[in-house]
C-alpha cells in the first residue's frame, strides 16, 4: 500500500494535474468513473509497472524473513542407565535454579549397592588369602633352613668318614662312603625343593596375590561408579525449567528424559532467521539488519548478519531403508542464517525463544566509494537499490507500531 501510494504521487498525481489545469477537464464532469481510465490511463498504467518494480525491488534487495527466532541452548537431564526413580532433590516449581554438582535425582541402586559389597568382600578376602601365604613363606623359610641343616651335617659326615678312608681304607668301606654320598645328594634335593617351595610362596605374595587384590580394586571402583551413576547432578549452573519427574517413575536414556537443563550461559546473544530462497544470491555475512520481536513491542532491534548456511536442509539424504523422493522435499526449505546485535547486549532483553520478523538491508556503500568506475546507469541504479531500503525499514515500524493495536484490540488475543 505504501509503494502504491508512492508510486501514484509521481504517476497519477502529475497526469491528473495536466488534465486538470492543461485540459482543463474536472473531475465529475470529463473526469467521472466511467472515463478516469481514459482520461488518466498513462498515469495508471505507470503507476501499476512502477508499484510492481518497486515492490519487487525492495523485496528483493532487502528480503525479510518472518520465521525468526531467539534461540538458546537446552540440556537434557539424562542419567547414563536407565532405572526407577527412587528420590527426587529438586522442588516442584516452573523455574528452579540450581548450581553445578546440586543433585537433581536418584535411581534405585539396590543391586549397584549389592555390587559394591559383594567387590568389597572379595578385596577382604584376597587380602585373608596373603596374610595366609606369609605364614606359608615362613613355614617355607624354616623348612630352606631346616634342609640346609641337614645338608650340612651329612656333608660333613661324608667329609670325615672320606678322610677317613683316604688314610686308612680299612677303617671306612666304601659302602659307607657310598651311603653318606647319596644321602648328601638327597638332601641336596631336599634343600632344592625347599628353596623351590619358598619361591613359590614368595611369587605368590609379591605377583600373584597383588594381582588379584588390583583387580579386586578394580572391580569396586567401577561398582561405586556404577553407584554414583545412579545419582544424577547438575553438570553446569542453570534452570530446570518445567521438572515434574516425581518418585516412583521410570527414567530411560532413549525414550525417557528426566527434563530439560537450561545453562546459566545459554546462547541468548543470536537470532536464527530463514530466508526464501530467492534471496540466496542477495544474502551476505556483514549486511545490517533489523527485527521487531512481539515480546518487546515499539522497539526494533539493529542485527548484523554474522552467518549464512550455504546447505538447504530439503535436500539432504541420510543412510536409511527408503531411496529419496524429490516429491518429499516439495515444501521449500529457508535458508538459515544467523544474526547477532549490532549493539552490546542488544538481545538482553528479549526473552529467550521469542519470535521475531527480520529484515536484511543490501548496502553498495562500499562499492560506490571503493573508486571503482561505473557508468551512470549502475550509479543511478544502486543509489536506487539503497534507497529503497528506507521504504522497507519504514514499513517494519509501521508494522511495530500497529501490533498492539492489531493483537490485543482488533483481533483480541
Amino acid at each position: 500500500m505504501f509503494e502504491l501510494i508512492f508510486c501514484s504521487l509521481l504517476t497519477i498525481l502529475p497526469d491528473f494535474l495536466i488534465r486538470r489545469f492543461v485540459q482543463g477537464k474536472r473531475i465529475g464532469r470529463e473526469i467521472t468513473l466511467y472515463s478516469v481510465w481514459y482520461e488518466l490511463r498513462y498515469g495508471i498504467v505507470t503507476c501499476a509497472m512502477l508499484t510492481v518494480s518497486l515492490i519487487t525491488l525492495i523485496f528483493y534487495f532487502h528480503p525479510t524473513a518472518t520465521s525468526a527466532v531467539s534461540t538458546f541452548r537446552t540440556i537434557p537431564i539424562l542419567p547414563e542407565g536407565s532405572g526407577r526413580v527412587e528420590e527426587v532433590f529438586v522442588p516442584r516449581g516452573l523455574e528452579v535454579e540450581i548450581r553445578e554438582g546440586d543433585p537433581i535425582f536418584r535411581l534405585d541402586s539396590n543391586r549397584q549397592e549389592a555390587d559394591v559389597v559383594t567387590a568389597k568382600q572379595r578385596i577382604a578376602e584376597v587380602e585373608g588369602e596373603i596374610a595366609l601365604a606369609k605364614g606359608e613363606l615362613e613355614v617355607a623359610d624354616a623348612q630352606v633352613d631346616q634342609a640346609e641343616a641337614s645338608l650340612k651335617q651329612a656333608q660333613d659326615e661324608l667329609d670325615t668318614k672320606q678322610e677317613l678312608f683316604n688314610r686308612n681304607a680299612n677303617v671306612v668301606s666304601e659302602r659307607d662312603l657310598e651311603k653318606l654320598q647319596n644321602t648328601v645328594a638327597a638332601r641336596q634335593g631336599a634343600l632344592e625343593a625347599a628353596q623351590a617351595n619358598k619361591d613359590l610362596v614368595d611369587t605368590k605374595i609379591n605377583v600373584s596375590l597383588p594381582a588379584r587384590l588390583a583387580s579386586a580394586e578394580a572391580q569396586l571402583d567401577e561398582a561405586e561408579i556404577e553407584l554414583s551413576k545412579m545419582t544424577v547432578y547438575a553438570g553446569v549452573d542453570g534452570t530446570v525449567s518445567q521438572f515434574v519427574l516425581r518418585t516412583g517413575d521410570i527414567v530411560n536414556p532413549l525414550m525417557r528424559p528426566a527434563g530439560i537443563l537450561i545453562p546459566k550461559d545459554a546462547q541468548r546473544d543470536k537470532i536464527i532467521a530463514g530466508f526464501g530462497q530467492i534471496e540466496a544470491q542477495v544474502l551476505k555475512e556483514g549486511m545490517v539488519a533489523e527485527a521487531f520481536c512481539p515480546a518487546l513491542p515499539f522497539k526494533v532491534i539493529p542485527l548484523v548478519v554474522t552467518e549464512v548456511q550455504t546447505q538447504i536442509a530439503a535436500g539432504q539424504v541420510n543412510a536409511s531403508s527408503q531411496l529419496f523422493d524429490a516429491t518429499q522435499a516439495a515444501k521449500q526449505s529457508t535458508i538459515t542464517t544467523v544474526l547477532e546485535p549490532l549493539y552490546k547486549d542488544g538481545l538482553t532483553a528479549l526473552p529467550p525463544g521469542a519470535n521475531c520478523v527480520v529484515n536484511a538491508y543490501t548496502s553498495n556503500h562500499e562499492r560506490l566509494t571503493s573508486g571503482e568506475p561505473l557508468s551512470t546507469g549502475q550509479f543511478i541504479y544502486l543509489h536506487a537499490i539503497d534507497t529503497v531500503g528506507l521504504v522497507h525499514a519504514m514499513l517494519l515500524r509501521i508494522q511495530a507500531l500497529l501490533f498492539p493495536i492489531q493483537t490485543l484490540v482488533l483481533t483480541g488475543h
